[in-house]
């Protein structure tokens, strides 16, 4: 068992780990397939947005915003139909309607009282600044795709929040609900993983690409990582 006293800093991942993205995802596509009387299953939705989504955050890096207005042509162009000018900006335009999953916000103040915490997200500085408000808890650093120019798996982003760190990677913890974009890479540089691996149409996999990985914990969520922090 990973001793969770090891560690004084906890690295998030954001949209699928602290936020309920699939419901936020399924609220601004789902009207969207009805407007073009187009239907499809929501494990399929949730697949198409993985591979759409991690297609667009490929090189060149592109904004956040241009990576959703991306996912939204994928889906037209899979289902045969042209989104309209206002329809491409669906997601971006729900975003902000995004929220935490029932257990964050009391887990994260649970968690606030024993270690520093910080966000390491594939998105852009404004539309974390979106979220924020729904995470009533401080955060040491918030690092972002933006500042880093690239998404998450790459390294560049988790080196440079561990550049804006200030304990050593051994008292680091990354604590995310992709095995592809947060356990993997994280672990690569050395870091001891938590996955969350949240419910899920698609179990174990969520919005994501399909990865194998060997976290060094797992849990349901994060009342449950707080449970064994004892805070």
């Amino acid at each position: 068992m990973l001793n969770l006293s090891d560690f004084d800093l906890l690295t998030f991942d954001c949209y699928g780990t602290l936020i309920d993205w699939e419901t936020g995802i399924f609220s601004a596509l789902k009207p969207l397939l009805e407007a073009h009387r187009k239907t499809l299953a929501d494990a399929e939705l949730l697949e198409l947005y993985a591979d759409a989504e991690l297609e667009a955050e490929s090189n060149p890096y592109r904004t956040y915003r241009e990576v959703l207005q991306s996912v939204v042509q994928a889906l037209g162009k899979r289902l045969s139909f042209t989104p309209s000018a206002r329809q491409l900006n669906a997601l971006t335009d729900s975003f902000s309607d995004w929220r935490p999953w029932p257990d964050t916000v009391a887990a994260l103040k649970r968690l606030t009282k024993r270690y520093r915490l910080a966000i390491i997200s594939n998105t852009d500085d404004d539309l974390f600044e979106e979220t924020r408000r729904y995470l009533p808890v401080e955060f040491e650093s918030i690092t972002t795709a933006q500042q880093a120019r690239c998404y998450k798996p790459a390294l560049e982003i988790f080196r440079l929040a561990l550049g804006k760190a200030t304990v050593p990677p051994k008292r680091i913890l990354h604590v995310g609900q992709s095995i592809y974009h947060d356990v993997l890479p994280a672990q690569s540089l050395g870091l001891a993983t938590v996955w969350v691996n949240r419910p899920s149409t698609r179990s174990g996999i969520g919005a994501v690409k399909q990865a194998k990985g060997q976290p060094d914990l797992q849990v349901s969520d994060l009342e449950t990582l707080a449970n064994y922090a004892g805070g």
